[in-house]
């Protein structure tokens, strides 16, 4: 499901976009665009970044997470306008929480410091290029 953010004063909420369906299979791509991050170092990685960060929240045990990685590294390396930062819920259970990380893979486009999309489940590797 592919969601944007609406900001209101004091919180933010998520319209659904539409749902689509996507495939391939691989994970722990991590290259100069594309790298593995923690809690600890959301704050330094994500939100102070001056570049756009996707942020690919997963599981090892998610199937479709895995068939998402490469398509992400892919979709990123060929952009060379944002980066991905990978986060292993199982092992930042409260950043996935912060989040409302309720379904995998969820991958957030943060801009300056704030969530500004997102998308849940499979997608085409054409959605992912133009998200």
């Amino acid at each position: 499901m592919l969601l944007s953010f609406a900001t209101t004063s004091a919180k933010t909420s998520w319209r659904p976009l539409g749902m689509l369906a996507r495939s391939l299979g691989q994970r722990h791509y991590t290259s100069g665009r594309v790298f593995e991050t923690t809690a600890a170092e959301f704050e330094k990685d994500v939100l102070k970044s001056e570049q756009p960060v996707v942020v690919d929240f997963y599981a090892d045990w998610c199937k479709p997470c895995k068939m998402l990685a490469p398509i992400l590294a892919a979709a990123v390396e060929e952009s060379g306008k944002v980066k991905l930062a990978k986060i292993n819920i199982d092992e930042n259970l409260d950043l996935a929480r912060d989040y409302s990380i309720a379904s995998l893979p969820t991958v957030m486009a943060f801009h300056k410091g704030e969530p500004v999309s997102a998308f849940i489940g499979m997608q085409t590797p054409a959605v992912v290029k133009k998200f």
